[in-house]
């Protein structure tokens, strides 16, 4: 991972960060967004203690759609050294969160994995690894060891629709390779006595209006890929159409309950184990005021 010549996602654009900004939004340095006990997540994730999120500025999928565009589009954050970074990851186990829970990473792992090494021996909750899915598998293989649970989003199968809403053609691509390397670093999921995940995958899929027969596509390839007595699948009905999907009419809109019982009733009929969501979810009540606190 050369910060003068970046090629951590799979932009590949050799950014030299010292210089200039990468595709990403991101420079030489962490940058952070807010540090919190985040509620919002997958009830394994979040518990009645709260997940230790740490939201990081910038992102590598450029999704007309984002809930957290403010930070993902528009790079709000501030920047801190590496260890302030350990530093937070302590805070946060001291505040009684379940986990670390590194939301958004992939463009900022030349600076988390230092940092986590400093402290993982002093780290006695999972870290979690909360990314959008755009990754490379060559670059989670520098994970091994370091992430317990990794949690990322499936957003397509149709390349047509991830370089549309996401302008990332290869997408579907990328999100194949990289979670099936995230599934051969965990393995077959572990919940503790209390409900609450130690290691293990969830995979987390949005599904967009007018999009649910790419949905049923991307169950039918968990399936068919990967052992589903060993994962969790999210099935997310929270779409709210905000930033620049109003750009897009198709998707300006809520999701159907036809579209999502559509979806789940292929996750049943394939034996698709994991979390739904109820109507009432699609709303932006659970995404945080990025505020700068925590950092």
């Amino acid at each position: 991972m050369d910060i003068k010549n970046c090629t951590v996602c799979p932009r590949e654009c050799h950014a030299d960060r010292t210089k200039t900004a990468g595709f990403c939004g991101g420079g030489d340095k962490p940058k952070l967004a807010k540090a919190m006990l985040h509620f919002g997540e997958e009830p394994c994730i979040s518990g009645e203690n709260g997940s230790g999120a740490v939201f990081f500025s910038g992102c590598s999928l450029k999704c007309c759609f984002c809930q957290n565009y403010p930070i993902s589009n528009d790079n709000f954050g501030r920047e801190v050294a590496i260890d302030r970074l350990s530093d937070i990851f302590l805070e946060l186990q001291q505040q009684g969160a379940n986990n670390i829970n590194l939301v958004n990473p992939t463009h900022q792992l030349m600076f988390i994995i230092p940092a986590l090494e400093k402290v993982k021996d002093k780290l006695t909750i999972p870290v979690v690894f909360n990314s959008g899915g755009y990754e490379k598998a060559e670059t989670l293989k520098k994970l091994d060891g370091l992430i317990d649970i990794y949690l990322p989003d499936f957003k397509y199968m149709s390349s047509e629709l991830s370089l549309k809403y996401s302008a990332a053609k290869n997408y579907s691509e990328c999100a194949k390779g990289a979670i099936t390397e995230m599934y051969r670093q965990t393995g077959k999921a572990v919940i503790d006595d209390n409900g609450i995940m130690q290691k293990g995958l969830i995979i987390r899929h949005l599904i967009l209006p007018k999009c649910y027969r790419d949905s049923i596509e991307i169950m039918e390839w968990i399936a068919a890929n990967l052992p589903v007595d060993d994962i969790f699948v999210s099935v997310m009905r929270q779409y709210t159409p905000c930033y620049d999907a109003v750009k897009f009419p198709e998707i300006n809109r809520r999701l159907t309950t036809f579209e999502y019982e559509k979806v789940i009733d292929k996750c049943v009929e394939l034996g698709i184990r994991g979390f739904s969501q109820e109507k009432s979810s699609s709303t932006l009540e659970m995404t945080p005021d990025f505020d700068l606190s925590g950092v």
